[in-house]
């Protein structure tokens, strides 16, 4: 019969490894289970080698677009559910690759359940695939396999991707009305602009109007129109370019800088951001935390999760400050990017062991203070958007009908 390495939890939580004879995997795992072990892995020795059995083509989805958040939730969530269960982690894989509906995500799946028979940690198994398992993700995983908590930390993961998918859904929910505002406004502006104005001006051609006799409004009307007209290229190209453009700025060191420091200090909006960017720290950090992560490895993690190269940089030097023999608190508030309430939550973690709770507590706290702020934005643009549409508006009136009623009243005084 065909001997099983296994690594197990037994009932007080310690982590357990060792061989097993069976006849096959199921009957293997029902031997551990009535020992009291909850099987966390498990294999058959002297399987094929790693490199003999993953050859297959790469689809082309492999290598384009990312597994979305919901899905990644919900597979870390069942994934957990299976180990607690006491499925072998080979075969909770091979269920989830069955029911998965993402084609990128099976594949995925499919890729971790050859490594992990061929007797690579899952974790190591997940950084083979850095655009879909951030480090974050395989740092937790690795802590819950060291710690024998696989299934927990799996918990954990999917409940911060979840609250991730609620907040970006809230601010994508917020900013959905004032787009299509504007969407509209635009429209409106280039029909009147091409198809309303170039009319009017036609007749008054007809009447023969001068066009040194038009009002201001009316003549920038006219060469806004003619420009929409005549050299409309002229205008995307430049929207592309300045695109373009952008887009290599801010990719560069320099540039990323600039953009999220503009993105921090920029009116209205700069506040909401740096809450999001705060409640992001709170909930990664407090997550890792939660799970066992190394604080220095947390800090890390933590840094290169949050999108921001100003909250990165700080946090980076907290982590040297904390490496030093610093607390946690102190640096945060040396660096005037955390909030007074952030650094004495912190301060109160550390000092009664409960940094992860506490912040959880905080991000919560900013979660809610960004859906409050956003709803009191999307409020607010609402009448402002209109006032500027109906602005716009009644200019082109006025450009359109002001002529009239000078070739009115130049009617009524030859009539005189």
């Amino acid at each position: 019969m065909p001997n099983y390495a296994y690594v197990a939890r037994g009932a007080q939580g310690q982590v357990t490894q060792g061989t097993v004879e069976a006849p096959n995997e199921r009957v293997a795992v029902q031997q551990l289970r009535q020992q009291g072990l909850i099987v966390t892995s498990i294999r058959q020795q002297g399987g094929a080698p790693a490199q003999a059995r993953r050859q297959e083509a790469v689809p082309i989805f492999a290598a384009i677009g990312k597994v979305k958040l919901r899905d990644m939730a919900i597979f870390s969530r069942q994934l957990a559910t299976l180990i607690n269960a006491g499925v072998s982690l080979v075969r909770a894989l091979a269920v989830l690759e069955k029911q998965t509906a993402s084609a990128k995500l099976k594949y995925l799946i499919r890729s971790l359940t050859r490594d992990v028979e061929d007797g690579m940690p899952l974790s190591r198994a997940m950084a083979r695939f850095p655009r879909d398992f951030s480090n974050l993700f395989v740092g937790m995983v690795r802590a819950g396999e060291v710690g024998g908590v696989l299934d927990d930390t799996l918990n954990r993961m999917a409940t911060f991707l979840e609250k991730d998918l609620e907040l970006r859904r809230k601010v994508k929910s917020a900013m959905t009305y004032p787009t299509l505002v504007i969407l509209f406004a635009l429209g409106i502006v280039i029909f009147l602009s091409t198809w309303i104005v170039p009319m009017f001006l036609k007749l008054f051609a007809d009447l023969g109007v001068k066009e040194d006799k038009f009002p201001l409004p009316t003549l920038i009307m006219k060469r806004f129109s003619e420009f929409l007209l005549t050299k409309w290229y002229i205008l995307i190209l430049g929207i592309v370019a300045f695109v373009f453009a952008f887009g290599v700025f801010i990719r560069t060191r320099f540039g990323k800088r600039i953009y999220d420091w503009v993105k921090l200090k920029i009116p209205i909006l700069g506040p909401i951001n740096h809450q999001v960017i705060l409640a992001r720290f709170s909930r990664t950090f407090g997550t890792l935390m939660g799970s066992g992560v190394p604080i220095l490895q947390a800090m890390d993690t933590v840094a290169g999760a949050i999108d921001n190269d100003i909250l990165s940089r700080a946090i980076m030097e907290a982590r040297s400050a904390i490496r030093e023999g610093e607390r946690i608190a102190d640096p945060l508030e040396r660096s005037r990017l955390f909030p007074p309430m952030v650094v004495h939550m912190v301060s109160v973690g550390e000092e009664t062991g409960s940094l992860d709770q506490m912040l959880q507590k905080v991000a919560d706290f900013y979660e809610s203070e960004v859906d409050a702020r956003l709803k009191a934005l999307a409020s607010t643009i609402e009448p402002v958007m209109i006032v500027v549409l109906g602005v716009i508006v009644l200019f082109i009136l006025l450009s359109v009908f002001l002529p009239l009623v000078t070739i009115i009243q130049d009617l009524a005084q030859q009539e005189q």
